[in-house]
């Protein structure tokens, strides 16, 4: 980005312009920017009033080298590689599997996720768990609008409700059992968190005793077998959104609990889940993150392999799902500017109750809480409401068996999709991989091993630059995401200014990017199919 690019971006800003984003409408007005409404999705202000569970703190992401606003006397979009570094390095996550006796029986052999916000605070979430109870590994990420309590909430509830849903009678009676004589429950996940990583541990005991009415739900269906995966997976999805439903229409212990219960209920998230066990891969999607597989051909070539659909305007399954579930007298009102209802991007989504609940339910709800508007709430209801709901969290499920040219998952936010497209995140990731297995020294030693020969090899490793690569891949993608240019490279003058981008300005260039990349283990896959 050149420098004139740089002062038309400030100019631009502080002259208030409606700009066109990737796939969204962007309107933003400075001096005003506090009351924009839930109908843009631009929520701006503090996530939590005053006195109650803020997160305002995740993720800040190394806010120094950040501006709050284009009305800044002393403004710049200058940052050194290393600040670049810090900034985009702050959210980076990566977890190895373990090998048991020298084998790795696990398909996964490792993922590595990262995030990057846009909105203050970020309203993305990721999860990534194995699971305890019964087989496999878990990877979720949640995109959230209007704020972030639904894809915080979410990002907590999913994999547990998934859990629950695949866990045989016997082992839900034994837990059923534990609860009852108050002994301990031991844990359904296993977490891979990163250390910025919150919780709402104000509302845990809550979310816990509705996990429990729910499992108590499925032994009163009597049923052995249980649940397939897919039908695990869309049972979970289906019922964490009924009870963010009915938690906020519930008496709440105190008004913090209230405020939550509120937020998550008002605000909205999207969500895809990927469940592996060896090579069985189920991928559950609601809204409008993605999903992608990068397979290795035999004739040493990358192609990509969708595992989701975007749940949009753009979908022709969603227009004629929707059509199909409302009067024809609506048909032209369903979709407008490309919008749910001229107001959501997503057609599936957690939360949203807005386009959910009755007008009366909605009024009814709000007229008893306590100052809406503090907890950024907005009673808006859209024209032509006339049928609802018109919004639901059921997922597609995809199956997918693993084969050993299967490499890599990706699953990311729309952040991310906005920029790149499947078959340049695949290649950028397999030529990463290359460029990472190019730059491993040889551990094979000469004998005797001496320090002159390993100061040789470390300077062999520094000569072929690995120090400078991001060893994240997550990282990696983002860094192009954000600061390519037209030819594909990234441009460092053009990375800064996407990462100093101020609060006011961002939302108009990028969104909140949320990535997670799992490589599988192909001599594991390769084993399955050797054994069977």
């Amino acid at each position: 980005m050149s420098r004139t690019v740089s002062s038309w971006i400030l100019s631009s800003a502080r002259n208030s312009i409606v700009l066109q984003g990737k796939g969204h409408l962007y309107s933003i007005h400075i001096p005003n920017r506090n009351k924009i409404k839930w109908k843009l999705v631009l929520s701006k202000t503090r996530l939590y009033p005053a006195g109650s569970c803020s997160l305002d703190n995740t993720f800040s992401l190394k806010k120094a080298f950040r501006h709050t606003s284009t009305e800044e006397e002393h403004f710049s979009f200058q940052l050194s590689p290393s600040q670049i570094n810090d900034v985009l390095r702050a959210g980076e996550l990566s977890h190895k599997i373990l090998y048991l006796n020298g084998k790795n029986a696990n398909s996964v052999l490792r993922f590595e996720s990262n995030q990057l916000a846009s909105n203050t605070p970020i309203e993305d979430r990721r999860s990534a768990a194995t699971c305890l109870k019964t087989k496999g590994m878990m990877f979720g990420v949640f995109d959230g609008h209007a704020g972030s309590a639904c894809a915080q909430a979410v990002s907590e509830r999913l994999l547990h409700y998934i859990a629950v849903s695949l866990m045989s009678r016997q082992t839900l009676e034994e837990i059923e059992l534990a609860v009852e004589c108050m002994k301990p429950v031991l844990p359904i996940l296993q977490w891979h968190k990163h250390p910025n990583d919150v919780e709402y541990r104000e509302i845990t005991s809550q979310y816990f005793e509705n996990l429990r009415v729910y499992w108590q739900h499925l032994l009163d269906l009597d049923t052995e077998p249980g649940f397939s995966l897919e039908e695990a997976m869309i049972c979970a999805f289906k019922r964490l959104d009924s009870d963010i439903s009915l938690e906020v229409q519930a008496p709440q212990e105190n008004e913090l609990m209230r405020n939550i219960a509120l937020q998550v209920a008002f605000s909205g998230a999207t969500a895809c889940v990927a469940h592996i066990d060896g090579v069985h891969l189920h991928v559950a999607n609601t809204g409008d993150c993605r999903a992608i597989l990068g397979v290795h051909e035999e004739d040493g070539t990358w192609s990509t392999l969708p595992l989701t659909r975007d749940h949009n305007a753009f979908d022709e399954f969603e227009i004629r799902r929707l059509k199909r579930e409302h009067p024809r007298s609506e048909e032209k009102t369903l979709f407008v500017n490309d919008r749910l209802l001229g107001i959501l991007m997503p057609s599936r989504a957690f939360g949203d109750v807005q386009l959910k609940w009755s007008k009366e339910l909605q009024h009814s709800i709000l007229e008893n809480s306590c100052d809406v508007e503090a907890l950024n709430i907005y009673q808006y209801v859209p024209p032509n409401y006339h049928t609802p709901p018109y919004l639901t969290a059921e997922p597609e499920v995809t199956y997918h068996k693993l084969r050993s040219k299967d490499k890599f998952l990706v699953i990311a936010s729309d952040g991310l999709w906005e920029m790149l497209s499947n078959e340049k995140v695949v290649n950028l990731v397999a030529g990463h991989l290359t460029e990472l297995n190019v730059q491993k020294p040889q551990l094979a030693f000469e004998k005797p091993v001496n320090l002159g020969y390993m100061h040789s090899l470390l300077l062999q490793r520094k000569n072929r630059g690995i120090a400078s690569l991001d060893q994240n891949i997550a990282t990696h993608l983002i860094r192009h995401a954000i600061g390519s240019n037209e030819y594909g490279e990234v441009d460092q003058e053009k990375l800064a200014a996407m990462l100093t981008l101020p609060e006011d300005l961002a939302r108009m260039y990028r969104d909140d990017i949320t990535v997670t990349v799992v490589y599988f283990n192909s001599e594991t896959i390769e084993n399955y199919y050797r054994n069977n």
